[in-house]
């Protein structure tokens, strides 16, 4: 699924026009990329959460050559679905 599928599925579900409908979707994402920018983390019930997580400095190696490289410390977004999530994908 993609931006266009979950414009025309809000779409459908809800009633909306789709433009407002793109315009939600585009208000969501932007809320919720600045919360996680902020260091936030983001609780949907019945969904999952998401949160900003700090990876540590590491040493790597280049698959093509074999030589060491080292991996610097970052930041990424780590989700966790919920109890309900995961019990209605398996």
């Amino acid at each position: 699924m993609n931006r266009g599928d979950l414009a025309k599925l809000v779409c459908e579900k809800t009633g909306i026009p789709k433009k407002a409908a793109e315009q939600a979707q585009k208000a969501v994402i932007e809320a919720f990329s600045s919360t996680l920018e902020k260091g936030d983390s983001i609780s949907l019930v019945g969904f999952g959460s998401f949160k900003v997580v700090e990876r540590a400095a590491r040493e790597g190696r280049n698959p093509g050559t074999g030589e060491k490289i080292q991996i610097p410390a970052s930041k990424t977004v780590k989700f966790t679905p919920s109890k309900s999530l995961k019990e209605r994908v398996q």
